[in-house]
Formats: structure tokens, sequence, C-alpha cells
């Protein structure tokens, strides 16, 4: 875990260079997939379990909720998203109907179980010193965190430039799976 700005810590998480969670003002932001449980309650317990209010998601896909379920029963915090992604949390549907074999990998390996989600996010709310804005496409409760007085961002999936299978950096454009 690394302090990437004030109170703002990266938490690197699988597969590498694409996924995170931070932490921020008290607030566990993301938690990759299912086997990421033990890395975020690692680097929760540098800053005090006691310290984290709640456990806030950008949006709800495999590689962001896979261990939400997890950290919330452990820590016993209250989950958060997006207001349009309320219902995938809660009934588990996080992942699109499909035979692509990436989803389906996905679904299997990296999804994490229903959870109840106890505040629903909407533009405009505050979670610690960032607002959140609603960014909806990439999912449709998908919602970034501002913070205006140093212009810090994050940004959850709508900014990316890993490529989806070998996690390569740069910049690319879109597998035509998810173009088309």
């Amino acid at each position: 875990m690394k302090e990437v700005a004030k109170n703002v810590f990266i938490i690197p998480l699988f597969p590498r260079n694409m996924v995170n969670a931070y932490i921020i003002d008290g607030f566990l932001i993301d938690a990759g997939i299912r086997s990421s449980e033990k890395k975020l309650l690692q680097a929760i317990d540098q800053v005090g379990r006691n310290k984290i209010e709640a456990h806030v998601l950008t949006h709800a896909h495999p590689d962001h909720q896979g261990a939400s379920a997890a950290i919330c029963q452990k820590l016993n915090l209250p989950l958060w998203c997006g207001k349009d992604d309320v219902a995938a949390m809660e009934n588990g549907l996080v992942t699109e109907a499909t035979d692509n074999f990436i989803i389906r990998f996905q679904e299997k390996y990296w999804t994490g179980p229903p959870h109840p989600v106890a505040r629903s996010l909407q533009e405009g709310d505050q979670v610690g010193s960032f607002t959140v804005l609603d960014t909806p496409g990439h999912s449709p409760g998908h919602v970034v965190f501002w913070r205006e007085e140093d212009g810090v961002l994050i940004a959850g999936d709508v900014l990316g430039n890993a490529h989806l299978l070998t996690s390569a950096i740069g910049l690319r454009e879109p597998p035509e799976m998810f173009t088309t």
C-alpha cells in the first residue's frame, strides 16, 4: 500500500496493472476479485480496522466487488454503491448473461456473492472529502470520486490503459468484443 495523494492510499490487486483498491478518508474503495480478501485485510490493518467507516464501490463488476461481501462481513462494514448498481450487488448478477469465455471465467472465479447495500450513492453525495459523480456506461451505476481541492479522481473503470488479456500498459483500442 502506498500513499499517492493526501489521505489516498492505493492497494494494487490482481490482475496486475488493471485493478486497484483505495483507502480514502477512512473508506475502502473497491475490493478486487474474490481472492483479494487477504491482501485487502493486510492493507486495512496498516491503517487500523477501526478507522474504516464503510466499503464503497465504483461499480458492481467482478474485478471490483469480488471480495466485497467477505470484507463487509469480517469488518462489519456497510456497503455503498451507485444507485443503479444496487440490484446487481444485492442479487449477485454482476455480469451479463453471455456465452463469452472471459465473462464466464470471471463469473466462476472472480465474482463475489451478493451482499446488501446500506447506502445508494448518487451525484453530489460525499464520501469523505470526495464528491460522487455519476458516470454510467461501463456499468449502470458506475460512480467516480472527485476531490476538487487537489484534483484527485478515483475513476474506477471510466479510464484504463492496460490490455485486458495481458495487462500490458499502453494505449490501444478496446477489443472488438466490447465495441460491437
